[in-house]
């Protein structure tokens, strides 16, 4: 599948979605945000898929939101805003509540927006030298969408200087206050991506997906309804197949099914 705004390439299980506006630094569209956000809900539940990987065409990865659109953004009422703006949320969500495992893979620079693509990803890999900045204070609006999925990976300490200052930080800044998970040679960081998707391929496919539904209720719930719902789901996923299977396997000292 490739149009205007994505491309989409398959090999087996694994699906990469590239973000293909180089010309434009990749920048955020309305039509490129929805075309996104079908992406994931489609691959998301598509059972030949097992592993999703984001990355970006040309030398960035993302600059952000797209200078046509923010010009008919100015233009906006407030009600016609807030409908942008939940355009982005479902954007976010889809890739954060996505059940498959999701691989940022960050090419080059991301402005704005375009940290939160790589921020709700489950792993995120970027080259050196990559700049980044949260800049939305230099047009004198906030980061107030992506904020939500910056705090699940970075300190609130950092979160405050970094967007009200709107700084430029690089890749192994990134890293260190956790909204990268690591730093690897250009010439490298598809090596780096193939160790994720082998082990990402040797876990149980409905495990991970009931990880990230374990993870994301730590969020959302209190801690003894919390702690109910650990105990139900653990003792619902022992006498699951996939569960059978994996805890059988293990005996045995054989593969599992799911497994290369």
């Amino acid at each position: 599948m490739k149009d205007d705004s994505i491309e989409i390439q398959q090999d087996k299980d694994v699906v990469t979605i590239y973000l293909n506006r180089p010309e434009v630094h990749n920048a955020m569209s309305e039509e490129l945000m929805k075309q996104l956000t079908t992406c994931f809900e489609k691959f998301g539940y598509d059972e030949k898929t097992r592993i999703i990987i984001l990355t970006g065409k040309g030398k960035s990865f993302c600059a952000g939101a797209d200078l046509n659109w923010m010009k008919s953004m100015v233009k906006y009422s407030k009600e016609e805003n807030i409908k942008d703006s939940r355009l982005l949320v479902s954007l976010y969500d889809s890739i954060y509540n996505c059940p498959k495992p999701v691989i940022g893979r960050v090419n080059g620079h991301a402005f704005g927006g375009g940290l939160g693509l790589f921020a709700v990803c489950d792993i995120a890999i970027a080259v050196p030298d990559c700049k980044f900045a949260f800049s939305e204070v230099k047009l004198g609006i906030i980061p107030a969408v992506i904020s939500t999925y910056i705090a699940r990976r970075v300190n609130i300490s950092n979160m405050r200087r970094l967007f009200i200052t709107g700084e430029r930080f690089d890749s192994e800044y990134a890293k260190n206050i956790g909204l990268i998970d690591y730093v690897v040679p250009e010439n490298e960081i598809d090596n780096k991506i193939e160790f994720y998707i082998k082990l990402l391929r040797s876990s149980g496919p409905i495990a991970i997906k009931q990880v990230k539904n374990l993870i994301d209720s730590i969020e959302k719930m209190e801690v003894e309804k919390y702690k109910k719902f650990t105990v139900e789901k653990i003792s619902e996923l022992r006498i699951s197949d996939e569960g059978q299977e994996g805890i059988n396997a293990f005996l045995k000292k054989r593969k599992s099914k799911w497994s290369e």
